[in-house]
């Protein structure tokens, strides 16, 4: 049981990502509305037709236009019989009326009602509307007779008045039920259909212009496919593919990630923030497609590779970017044109994201997003249509507002930062000012470390662009590497401005303990101006696990069967275990050790740089660090040169009469 414990803690760091991937997938999934919808064509009406021959997959029939079943369906609708039952009462309730209004004396008004009434007053309903031109069945009783409509009065025929208005009732009632149930008849006689298209059938082929016809039969084969999904839909077979779709690209990225063997992998919070972002970026599609599906490109999704761009590098954004887009084009209307929209511009947006040092640069990318999707769109309409005509304005729209979008990747970048823990060039780029605080009080307190801390970062810069790397992380490394000198400043020889040296008045270990103490006073200075982990890294490996070369000496001098603690003279480490940090390291060393020779020679600099590096070497120290012997090579040449350009002897002219012979020149 207790082996089974441990392989399970040992194996808690891929469960961890195995769940996130699994409930970022079904997150996903469940965002997004899912519709019952068969196979869909990509094609517009008067373009050619571009995918492969459309051959009909079973037999289907072609419907109607809207226009034509509604033009069939109103002639239907005006041969239809209208039903009306004869109202014996009306005649008695119209006496009435007027009886009510005092006029049963005006034998005119009487007259005319009667003879109203002799010919039959027809009822107007708004269902059927004005009844001329149809046939009517009058009912007595069972029996009905065939007559015109135009043989009866309705209110149309008489002029507005008091007789037509409040006196009389209609004797003729529209029979409701009858009159439905004919005209139920006659709207099912109506065919939706015009033609069967048989399987097998060729519809269109490959490089024909869909005219009307065409379309019709392609948006009749919709309708079918549509159908059949319907009968055979189920909601949870369709989320159960999706999710797998989603888990099998998530599993590809993984792999490919493992294959290159990025570090990304080895940070569950990276991974967590890879995750975050693709989960952030769905959510807001999803509510997109939800809202209006014709806004799908409204989503800037080219945050995404940007950011990755930032945080991992090139390779990492455009995995992930492709394993996003896969993922949500298995959920968005159109799959095709949203796959090549969104590959093309996030590759642009990746290539415009490089060197990512100044805020102004945003602004670019998002000229660069826009400028992409605009392309897209236009040599896709014109390729269609050739009319710029046809162009939708509101199309421009959304890009435009998609790369205004994009700008919030510089608040993103700083809160990712914070959240997760990561340095960009952003971040770097504000700590490489002298004018931080931490640089500023090191200058204040301890202006040789300071004016060390400058050089070692120059030639450390140059360096790393020569070999390779992140030279700005180099420098900005090498900036921060001495502040903890700070607390204790005239214990290092650089801020020694007299003769009077503290450390004679102590024993060597103690001296020892002051000069190492500087490394973890560096953590504790860096803690509290917030400097960034990947800075504190080169703070703790600048010395690795060396030792304080003059107090150690020394101390074997007095017991040289090293009956004392090794342990006070050494360094607390690590290694530095990064091309930039060794970097630091070697320069550091060199600066330091050249600044305090007497005699700046060709030979004794050559020599002295030699027995460093050979040093650092020979102890271990860059054993975990990825230099070769080949960059090592490099870096000698070049910290020699470095160092004889600095420390170079300068010429001394000859004096004539106690003056230099070199004079300013006289002014003309």
């Amino acid at each position: 049981m207790g082996d089974i414990w441990s392989k399970v803690v040992n194996r808690l760091s891929l469960i961890y990502r195995v769940v996130a991937v699994v409930a970022v997938a079904a997150l996903i999934v469940l965002l997004f509305p899912h519709t019952h919808q068969g196979e869909h064509y990509d094609y517009k009406t008067g373009a050619v037709w571009r995918n492969a021959d459309l051959v009909a997959p079973y037999d289907f029939a072609v419907l109607k236009s809207s226009d034509e079943l509604g033009r069939e369906q109103s002639e239907e609708r005006q041969k239809a019989l209208l039903y009306y039952r004869e109202d014996s009462t009306a005649y008695g309730q119209a006496l009435e009326r007027l009886a009510s209004l005092g006029l049963q004396a005006d034998r005119q008004l009487r007259q005319a009602m009667d003879s109203i009434y002799r010919i039959g007053y027809m009822e107007i309903v708004p269902e059927v509307g004005d009844p001329s031109g149809h046939e009517i069945v009058v009912l007595h009783g069972n029996v009905g007779s065939m007559h015109r409509s135009r043989e009866y009065i309705t209110a149309a025929d008489l002029e507005a008045g008091l007789l037509r208005d409040s006196i009389l009732v209609p004797n003729l009632l529209l029979d409701r039920p009858r009159t439905a149930l004919e005209l139920d008849s006659r709207l099912s006689q109506v065919r939706y259909s015009s033609q069967l298209v048989m399987a097998g059938d060729r519809i269109i082929a490959k490089g024909e212009v869909v005219d009307e016809d065409k379309a019709r039969i392609i948006s009749s084969l919709e309708s079918e496919n549509d159908r059949r999904f319907s009968d055979s839909y189920s909601l949870a077979g369709q989320m159960t593919g999706q999710f797998l779709l989603a888990l099998i690209a998530f599993f590809a990225l993984f792999m490919f990630l493992k294959n290159v063997q990025h570090p990304i992998l080895d940070d569950n919070r990276k991974v967590m923030m890879m995750l975050l972002m693709i989960l952030l970026m769905a959510a807001a599609e999803a509510l997109v497609v939800r809202t209006n599906a014709d806004w799908a490109l409204l989503v800037p999704l080219c945050l995404v590779p940007i950011l990755m761009r930032v945080f991992f590098g090139v390779r990492v954004a455009l995995y992930v970017h492709l394993t996003m887009v896969i993922i949500l084009a298995n959920l968005v209307p159109n799959p095709f044109e949203f796959i090549f929209y969104q590959l093309v511009t996030g590759m642009m947006s990746i290539l415009a994201v490089r060197n990512l040092e100044r805020r102004s640069q945003f602004f670019v990318i998002a000229a660069v997003i826009f400028g992409s999707y605009s392309a897209i769109y236009t040599s896709g309409a014109l390729s269609q249509d050739t009319n710029l005509l046809s162009l939708n304005a509101t199309r421009y729209v959304i890009f435009f507002l998609n790369a205004l979008l994009t700008l919030l990747a510089y608040p993103l970048i700083y809160l990712f930062e914070k959240l997760f823990g990561i340095t960009t060039n952003l971040t770097l780029m504000e700590l490489s000012s002298t004018n931080t605080p931490a640089l500023r009080d090191l200058s204040k307190r301890a202006p040789g470390t300071f004016q060390h801390s400058v050089q070692v970062a120059n030639i450390a810069e140059d360096l790393v662009n020569e070999l390779g790397g992140n030279a700005l992380l180099a420098r900005v490394g090498a900036l921060y590497h001495d502040i903890g000198k700070m607390l204790n400043p005239f214990y290092f020889t650089e801020n020694q401005t007299s003769e009077y040296n503290p450390h004679s008045e102590l024993d060597y270990a103690e001296s020892a303990q002051i000069i190492t103490a500087h490394v973890t006073d560096g953590l504790e200075l860096a803690r509290k101006y917030h400097l960034p982990a990947e800075v504190k890294d080169f703070i703790r490996t600048h010395h690795g696990t060396t030792h304080t070369g003059y107090f150690y000496a020394k101390e074997l001098e007095l017991h040289p069967d090293r009956d004392f603690d090794e342990a006070l003279f050494r360094y607390p480490g690590p290694r530095p275990y990064s091309r930039e940090m060794a970097v630091v390291m070697i320069v550091d060393g060199v600066e330091a050790a050249c600044r305090s020779l007497k005699q700046h020679t060709t030979d004794a600099t050559a020599s002295l740089i030699d027995r460093l590096i050979d040093g650092k070497v020979a102890e271990g120290q860059l054993d975990r660090c990825p230099l070769t012997y080949g960059d090592l090579s490099r870096i000698r040449q070049m910290l020699k040169d470095k160092m004889m350009s600095i420390y170079h002897v300068r010429v001394e002219y000859p004096t004539v009469d106690g003056q230099s012979e070199y004079r300013q020149p006289t002014p003309v």
